[in-house]
């Protein structure tokens, strides 16, 4: 065989080596491991032992009814029921000991997210009672007007 023939071939035997070679030291030993429960059935062994030691950040809305126990009742009986708490007040780690106040998104943004207007009528999304964000009272926040803890209520 000729020479131009024969560089190709040696150039891709040399990339095959050459990523055989960095996957042998960036790869982790632990990994390949087999289990049901991950995806492709492959994970790294060391990985859950970091994931049962990770700190949970969202509390859940049980936790925060232990306290505030006059919203949780308010919100539990209104349509925003399916929503957690930390949706809007953020992550709960170390409330209340070390973060005193969790701080509030009061934004349009967030309360866009779900009642922005989408002309999908066969979606679950054009239930939920849409406005057009541009046009109704922009640049003001919902919370002046809408209580979030009961949503059919004006403020």
């Amino acid at each position: 065989m000729k020479n131009h023939a024969w560089r190709p071939l040696w150039l891709a035997i040399g990339l095959i080596a050459a990523v055989l070679t960095a996957r042998h030291f960036l790869v982790p030993q632990d990994f390949g491991v087999h289990g049901d429960s991950f995806t492709y059935n492959f994970y790294r062994l060391g990985a859950v032992q970091f994931w049962e030691d990770f700190p949970d950040k969202y509390q859940g809305r049980e936790r925060c009814a232990k306290c505030h126990d006059e919203n949780a009742e308010a919100n539990a009986t209104s349509k925003h029921r399916n929503i957690q708490c930390e949706n809007c007040h953020g992550p709960g780690t170390g409330h209340p000991k070390q973060v005193k106040q969790l701080p509030i998104n009061s934004s349009r943004e967030l309360c866009l997210r779900c009642h922005e207007y989408l002309a999908y009528p066969s979606s679950l999304r054009s239930q939920l009672p849409g406005i057009d964000g541009d046009t109704h009272k922009a640049g003001k926040e919902c919370r002046k007007c809408h209580d979030p803890h009961h949503p059919d209520l004006e403020g």
